[in-house]
């Protein structure tokens, strides 16, 4: 168990430079493309299996310890470790790194994105699959910061060279957002680290912060947090998501959703709460206002896409959607509670699973239609997937549901433990203006609902909303549920969810499921590490 969690980073990078040979060691396909897409099967399949080992020797009984340790020093000088281990709150994260890119190439062999060789693209997946692994896994503060910064160049890649219109801007505007964010987190990063004497994150969490002043704490929480929020991302530092996703790939966007993302607010918990304990709580009352504002403006911004005659696009929605989910996680992380952690941390988890479902559908509907594009797809001659792609229907509402925070299902209980840590949040914050952004955030679900509930309605059932509605309130002839008027264009037929799609789609709505009816597995994970990560390292 002592290396496992390194051979989860490293293998990956083995797995790329293979690929980018002439032929990927003891595998073949009836061409090279089908050899190195293969080989993308076989080893993200090998990580996920490794993880899962992981996950079933970790030791349960003691999940607040770091477990499958690896601890050699790399530069004496600044006593820079590659010390790597894994706790409660890391490994949910690594097992759905491992199986998100596994999905993804699996998806792949079969679907695989117009573009250059698949030779390249395989590699850039391994890569980003290492540095997100890497950056759950290492207990080094600048050792965090390379692995953070790894995924920028193949994220860059797979939206500049296997993305849609528009994918040269979109990847250099998360390339320029990215690295500017980072500069200043590197300046924090080093802030905390020179001044503590330590870079080491155990450490630095055992201290809590005693060794370093107020004023320290807070220049390093407005830098290191400026550069995590970029990444989250946090309103108003948001812009770059929704062009990013609606570029991407369909595999691209389900890494940047799934994993990506959550490299932001595992900083904060990891980071930031346990060594600048001051800071955060300086900063709380801010980070949760911004919190709730994006829950607002990223609610606000589906609704608008949403409406008939709005050229809303799907991606471009879902991806204003995660603005808002990732409001629900920054706003449990500010009430500093165990609580409102706990939330973020499961909210984090259901995000991943859910978002991730949601873009292969939306992918699946845009290749099918060649567009995703809500007018087009809830025209008469549009989706109504309800009538002619049932299996795929049902799995795009299953998620939207799941979305919207259907109790039963992931995305309920993220949101539920954010809402009762506001009600409660630390001793030493503001109760009141807390309970002002409970009250909005709830608000927030709200319209959560609303909008997801009409994108079911428009693109499963093919309506365009109230508006195409009669005088009398009935739907005109040809709508969703009635008959085909008289002379009118029968729709295309479309195929339904095919065998590999299944494949790569069950998994995560199965798992949708089990965190929703059996919390007590993940919350029994987190609670005990956030319980001693708050409480200064002590168990």
């Amino acid at each position: 168990m002592q290396f496992l969690l390194a051979f989860l980073v490293v293998a990956p990078l083995l797995g790329a430079v293979a690929a980018l040979l002439p032929a990927p060691p003891g595998l073949k396909g009836r061409n090279p493309d089908q050899a190195v897409l293969r080989h993308g099967v076989t080893v993200t399949g090998v990580i996920l299996l490794a993880a899962l080992v992981l996950a079933a020797g970790f030791d349960h009984d003691h999940p607040a310890t770091m477990q499958a340790t690896t601890d050699i020093s790399w530069i004496p000088a600044l006593d820079v470790r590659i010390h790597l281990g894994t706790d409660g709150i890391s490994l949910p994260l690594l097992v759905l790194t491992a199986l998100l890119t596994f999905l993804c190439a699996l998806y792949s062999y079969f679907k695989m994105p117009a573009g250059p060789s698949p030779r390249a693209f395989v590699a850039l997946i391994l890569v980003l699959e290492s540095g997100t692994l890497a950056s759950f896994a290492v207990l080094d503060l600048l050792l965090f910061f390379l692995a953070f910064e790894m995924v920028l160049i193949p994220m860059y890649f797979l939206i500049a060279r296997w993305g849609g219109e528009g994918k040269q801007a979109a990847a250099w505007k998360f390339v320029l957002y990215t690295l500017l964010g980072s500069v200043v987190m590197l300046l924090g990063l080093l802030l905390i680290g020179l001044n503590a004497g330590t870079f080491d994150m155990v450490a630095l969490a055992t201290d809590n912060g005693r060794s370093l002043t107020t004023s320290v704490q807070v220049t390093a929480v407005l830098a290191v947090g400026l550069g995590l929020a970029v990444k989250t991302p946090m309103w108003p530092l948001h812009s770059w998501l929704p062009d990013a996703h609606t570029a991407a790939p369909t595999v691209g966007s389900v890494l940047l959703a799934g994993v990506l993302l959550k490299m932001g607010t595992y900083g904060f918990v990891r980071i930031l709460l346990p060594a600048a304990p001051e800071g955060m709580h300086t900063f709380a009352p801010y980070l949760a206002a911004l919190a709730v504002a994006g829950i607002l403006y990223g609610s606000l911004a589906c609704l608008a896409l949403v409406r008939p005659g709005a050229k809303g696009d799907l991606k471009r929605l879902i991806a204003y959607s995660s603005v808002g989910h990732m409001g629900f996680v920054l706003l449990g992380i500010a009430t500093m509670t165990p609580t409102g952690v706990n939330g973020a941390l499961f909210a984090n988890i259901a995000h991943g699973l859910i978002t991730g479902l949601l873009f292969f559908l939306v992918g699946a509907v845009k290749d099918r239609h060649g567009t995703a594009d809500l007018d087009t797809l809830a025209g008469a001659t549009g989706a109504a997937l309800y009538g002619r792609a049932p299996r795929l229907g049902a799995l795009l509402a299953f998620a939207a549901v799941a979305s919207l925070g259907l109790p039963g299902l992931a995305g309920f209980w993220g949101e539920m433990l954010t809402l009762f840590g506001a009600f409660d949040p630390a001793p030493g914050l503001s109760r009141p203006a807390f309970l002002t952004f409970m009250s909005v955030a709830a608000f927030g679900t709200l319209l959560t609902a609303g909008y997801m509930l009409l994108v079911v309605r428009r693109v499963c059932m093919g309506g365009h909303g109230p508006e195409s509605l009669g005088a009398a309130g009935d739907e005109p002839a040809g709508a969703a549920g009635g008959p085909p008027a008289t002379g009118a264009a029968r729709p295309r037929p479309i195929p339904d969810v095919q065998g590999y799609e299944f494949a790569a789609w069950t998994p995560l709505a199965a798992l949708t499921v089990l965190a929703g009816l059996w919390p007590a597995v993940l919350l029994g994970l987190t609670d005990p590490a956030v319980q001693k990560l708050l409480a200064g390292g002590k168990s």
